[in-house]
This record gives C-alpha cells, sequence and structure tokens, in this order.
C-alpha cells in the first residue's frame, strides 16, 4: 500500500522552478529518505504534502484518496526549529500538543521513553541541549500515533552525540512499522537511517530506490606502477573493468563484483607488470551521490 503518491508536482516562485515535474511513491512502513543538496527542492516537497504550500501543478494523495482532513490525522510533522514554551517542562509542552491535535493520550509515558526523555521530563525545555530539544521535538509529532512521521533535516546543527542519539531515535520509530519520510542532505545519516532514498537535484528526482541498491556494488580499487602508460595499457584488456580514470601516479578503477584485486594483481604480474600502490574500497553513498549530482 502507498501512504503517499506525488504525480507531476511543481512549484514556481516567479522565476525560480523550486520543483519540475517530481512523481514519487512511498509506501506503508518504508523510511525514506529524501537527500538532495540545498535548494533541491526537499523542503518545497515536505510543505505541499503537508498542506502548506500549494504547488503550481501537479497533484499528490494520502493513503490512497483518503480525504485530506482525515489525512491530516494521521500524519506528524517537524519541520525545522522545534518551538516549544522555555519555561514549561517536557510533560507540559506536550499537553499543550495533545490539545492543539485533539489528542485523547492520557501520558506521554512511553512517548519519552521511546525518544529516552523521561528522565528529564519534569526539566524546563530551556535546560535541555540542542539533541534533547530535538528529541522532544519528535516526541510531539509522535502525539496522536500517526501513521506517518515527516521530518526535515532532524540532525541538522547536532553535535556527534546529538546526531547519534536522534539517529537511534528514528530507527525505533521505524522499527515499530512507522513509515517515515525523512529530508536531508547529510548522505552518512540517510544510508545509516533509510530504506529507500530518493536523491533530489534542482526540483527533480533524478535517482531513486532501496538504499542497498544506490549503493553501487561495485568496487572501487586503486592500482599503481613505476610505468603508468604500460598499465594503463594492461588493464585496458582485463574484462570487468568499467572504468578507469588516471590519478598522481595510480589508476582508479570501477570494477564488477565478482572482480577481486587479486585477480587484476595475478592477470598483471602475467603480464610482467609489477604493481606497487593496491587499494580495494567499497563505493559508499557519499561517493554515488556526488556521482549521481554532476
Amino acid at each position: 500500500m502507498n501512504v503517499l503518491t506525488i504525480v507531476g508536482i511543481s512549484k514556481s516562485y516567479g522565476a525560480i522552478t523550486a520543483l519540475n515535474n517530481l512523481s514519487l511513491q512511498i509506501r506503508a512502513g518504508d523510511i525514506h529518505g529524501l537527500l538532495g543538496p540545498n535548494g533541491s527542492g526537499k523542503t518545497t516537497t515536505l510543505g505541499i504534502v503537508l498542506g502548506i504550500i500549494k504547488p503550481t501543478n501537479g497533484t499528490y494523495e494520502w493513503f490512497d484518496g483518503l480525504p485530506a482532513q482525515m489525512a491530516r490525522r494521521k500524519l506528524g510533522a517537524l519541520l525545522e526549529t522545534p518551538n516549544f514554551y522555555p519555561y514549561l517542562n517536557a510533560d507540559d509542552n506536550l499537553s499543550i500538543v495533545r490539545h492543539i491535535k485533539r489528542s485523547s493520550e492520557s501520558d506521554f509515558d512511553a512517548l519519552l521513553d521511546l525518544v529516552q526523555l523521561k528522565g528529564r521530563r519534569k526539566s524546563k525545555f530551556n535546560t535541555y541541549s540542542l539533541g534533547m530539544k530535538q528529541r522532544l521535538a519528535i516526541a510531539a509529532a509522535m502525539v496522536g500515533d500517526p501513521e506517518v512521521l515527516i521530518l526535515d533535516e532532524p540532525t541538522n546543527g547536532l553535535d556527534p552525540e546529538g546526531i547519534a542519539d536522534v539517529r537511534n531515535t528514528i530507527i525505533r520509530i521505524g522499527d515499530s512499522g512507522k513509515t517515515i519520510i525523512m529530508a536531508s542532505h547529510i548522505l552518512d545519516e540517510v544510508e545509516k537511517m533509510c530504506t529507500h532514498v530518493s536523491i533530489l537535484k534542482q526540483g527533480q528526482i533524478i535517482a531513486e530506490g532501496l538504499v542497498g541498491a544506490i549503493l553501487s556494488d561495485d568496487l572501487c580499487i586503486e592500482i599503481g606502477s613505476e610505468d603508468l602508460s604500460k598499465l594503463g595499457e594492461a588493464l585496458a584488456n582485463i574484462p570487468g573493468i568499467r572504468k578507469m580514470d588516471e590519478k598522481n601516479g595510480w589508476f582508479e578503477l570501477m570494477v564488477d563484483p565478482d572482480v577481486t584485486a587479486s585477480e587484476i594483481n595475478h592477470r598483471l604480474l602475467k603480464m610482467g607488470l609489477q604493481i606497487n600502490h593496491l587499494v580495494v574500497r567499497k563505493n559508499r553513498l557519499e561517493d554515488e551521490f556526488l556521482e549521481v549530482i554532476k
């Protein structure tokens, strides 16, 4: 089942095109990352599907056409900086959110336990670290037990400890069966948290799929020899090498998953070539992302 279907959405601000004919489907239970540099259209997309921004063209629907008012009751969202009353504690701030959402939730034990703030529930909001404030904001978005959680740059501006805490919170929510839609420009966080990813550039989706599929299975091999000219000629005759770029004193090879560095080394030795540099690494999302948006 698709919880969200976007068809051909465009959004323009005068001469600026924020989104250009964007289409996307997100299934129930996915943790779907919208990944892209600043200005790629991530926040605009979230604003449109939340009903905050009106698209220039195109349509979207939640839960296979559920009326907008009913659909919004199934959504929890955190956009930009969390806003709470600084001199109220977690319980009091969440009570205000409960009132706004007209939720019948009787207590917040489970929510505060989920975001690891149960021990600080009576502390004033202005005594919280940035990571704690962000986790309380996630708890607020979860008031009313929404089916879908929408997060815009949830780890932005946090220190490494805060990033890890928020990441673990999001993973726990995803493990509970909730659908999560998360916009981020932090490649490593999308890789660690998301099951699916859509890469945006200038308002268009230029790559999408399972994170494991977007992450290439190709190996990257750095290989060097004293005679680069002969090495280049030899490598050109070895099957399974998809791409070869000359660097400063060595070649960077992109090879098929079934090609090993030892096999290449063995072939080169049979050709009378000895190597003096060999490094093997697997492509990561960052390499793929930078390659895609070039």
